[in-house]
């Protein structure tokens, strides 16, 4: 004891040497090993797990419901007006109230009444278009319109099978009559007066509809 104390500088310096000694031992690196006493089961060491972060199916969110369309639709209750066109004919038009019209003869659909219409008459010759290729009929042709008060604010013309232009003095005249004007081909006009009248009534909107087998010179026979 006493030559290790002389080597390590005295008692002091036995103290001190012990004291770093107890110091530079962290308590973190000290881990006791695990041991088992006879006749005991050894226990098994408690490891942290972490939870998977990936769920089951089961704890998922529901998706909702698949919308309906047709819920969308806000005049899906609304009846169509009976001068609602059903079906576009090579030669005229079928109506949602049964009727028929046929023979070459357009549809003036007007107040949820319905006139064959027959512009090509005010011309004196079978033909709609002028040398612009623009869809161009006299005054006379709207005639009905200078008849009813109060009018319709829209007019929804059907040019036939393929769109085309209307004439500046077409548009001009109606214009003069206090309605506005949308130009389509006949099918898409039919869909669209369809659509407005049944959302805004037969009085504020009306079509004026060429059969779609119409034909420059010779009608649509």
């Amino acid at each position: 004891m006493r030559s290790f104390a002389r080597h390590c500088g005295g008692l002091r310096g036995l103290c001190a040497a012990t004291t770093r000694s107890r110091l530079s031992t962290s308590p973190r690196l000290a881990v006791p090993t695990a041991t088992s006493l006879p006749g005991l089961p050894s226990r098994p060491r408690l490891l942290h797990t972490t939870i998977s972060s990936q769920r089951s199916r089961k704890d998922a969110p529901k998706e909702p419901p698949p919308t309906d369309l047709n819920e969308l639709n806000v005049l899906g209750n609304t009846p169509a007006p009976s001068t609602s066109v059903d079906v576009c004919t090579y030669d005229g038009f079928g109506l949602n109230s049964g009727v028929t019209i046929t023979g070459g003869n357009g549809a003036l659909l007007v107040n949820g009444e319905a006139f064959e219409w027959r512009p090509w008459e005010a011309k004196g010759v079978m033909e709609l278009y002028n040398k612009k290729g623009q869809f161009e009929l006299p005054k006379e042709a709207f005639g009905l319109f200078d008849l009813l008060w109060p009018r319709p604010d829209l007019l929804v013309i059907g040019v036939g099978k393929t769109n085309m232009p209307l004439s500046p003095q077409t548009k001009q005249h109606i214009a003069e009559l206090g309605m506005r004007v949308e130009v389509l081909d006949t099918r898409n006009a039919a869909a669209q007066f369809n659509l407005l009248a049944t959302e805004r009534g037969v009085s504020d909107v009306a079509a004026a509809l060429i059969p779609i087998g119409w034909k420059e010179g010779s009608g649509a026979v």
